[in-house]
């Protein structure tokens, strides 16, 4: 029933009607996963739905430099009608295997947000180690379908210490190790990788921390440390300046406005969240909302969200007191 009467609002021209009233506010989107082929209920994109989305966004919208949107917001020039940003967190491998390859080919740019200790082989992104005890045979109840959600929920509100030792206690419970060595299926780019991409002129390198903790879970200090340490590291690996900043999680809650000033006293530019939302004049550069795709979403789900349809739901759920979308 719902992909019906998607199909029918996008046959009926709601989704392109959407579009052009809101041809002036700019679209950041947030990619996380990628894979070769499609894997059914993962949230990795696939290289056809990626190939897909591009060739959508070639023909209806003008893919830009994340900075080119924050220049416009900090200069109050007015953005380009139709202005998409692309964004990609943590620093998989699966990016430089799946998508780089199609960036270049359809000459798109994007933003690549790496975890520095994830690049540098030190750690491998605490979410994925969630994540892969999921995928074992023995998972726990809390690992399972909706209630993985909510474990996530739990674990961002978590000091990172006492986060990874609940982690570890379900690895335990469940009579497995936790690898010391990230999985390839979630393994890091390397900083060659990262060079040869930052070096097509294409991807720009921005920091996503160095550890990846919620930052409303530690200390101003752990903070600046993390912001700090992440861009030195990433400066020294890719032998380029990193000028914006990715929240991890990113979602309202999951930092303070203390931290927002050290983002700015840290010596970045931009700041990205995980909040669905478009971009205006007047939007701070430090809060930036995004749209995030996933492999769970289907290409109408994708039109709908970046055509604006769903960025209007939204707004009228609100105003009709439904709650929000």
């Amino acid at each position: 029933m719902k992909r019906f009467a998607l199909r029918l609002m996008r046959d009926l021209g709601a989704f392109a009607f959407s579009r052009r009233i809101s041809a002036g506010l700019a679209r950041i989107l947030m990619y996380h996963n990628f894979s070769e082929v499609c894997e059914t209920g993962s949230d990795a994109v696939n290289v056809s739905a990626l190939r897909d989305q591009l060739t959508y966004l070639r023909d209806h919208f003008h893919v830009v430099p994340l900075s080119y949107i924050v220049e416009c917001l900090t200069t109050s020039r007015n953005l380009d009608n139709f202005a998409v940003a692309l964004t990609i967190d943590d620093g998989r491998r699966n990016f430089y295997q799946c998508f780089f390859p199609l960036l270049t080919e359809f000459a798109m740019p994007a933003t690549f947000f790496v975890v520095s200790s994830f690049i540098r082989g030190e750690e491998w992104v605490w979410t994925d180690k969630v994540l892969w005890l999921s995928e074992q045979p023995a998972a726990l109840d809390e690992l399972r379908g909706t209630e993985i959600e909510r474990l996530f929920r739990k674990l961002n509100d978590m000091r990172p210490e006492v986060r990874n030792s609940k982690i570890a206690a379900m690895a335990a419970r469940m009579g497995v190790g936790i690898p010391l060595e990230t999985p390839e299926r979630y393994g890091p780019c390397s900083w060659a990788e990262l060079r040869e991409m930052a070096d097509s002129g294409l991807i720009e390198i921005g920091s996503h921390t160095a550890t990846h903790p919620i930052l409303a879970s530690i200390t101003d200090a752990e903070s600046w440390h993390e912001l700090t340490l992440s861009r030195a590291q990433i400066e020294e690996g890719i032998g380029r300046q990193v000028k914006s900043f990715c929240f991890p999680n990113g979602k309202p809650g999951d930092y303070r406005s203390t931290q927002i000033q050290q983002i700015v006293d840290a010596g970045y530019t931009s700041a990205v969240l995980a909040s669905p939302g478009l971009i205006e004049t007047g939007t701070s550069a430090f809060e930036l909302p995004r749209i995030g795709v996933s492999g769970r979403l289907d290409a109408l789900s994708f039109q709908k969200s970046v055509d604006g349809a769903e960025y209007y739901h939204g707004r009228l759920k609100r105003t009709l007191g439904m709650g929000h979308a």
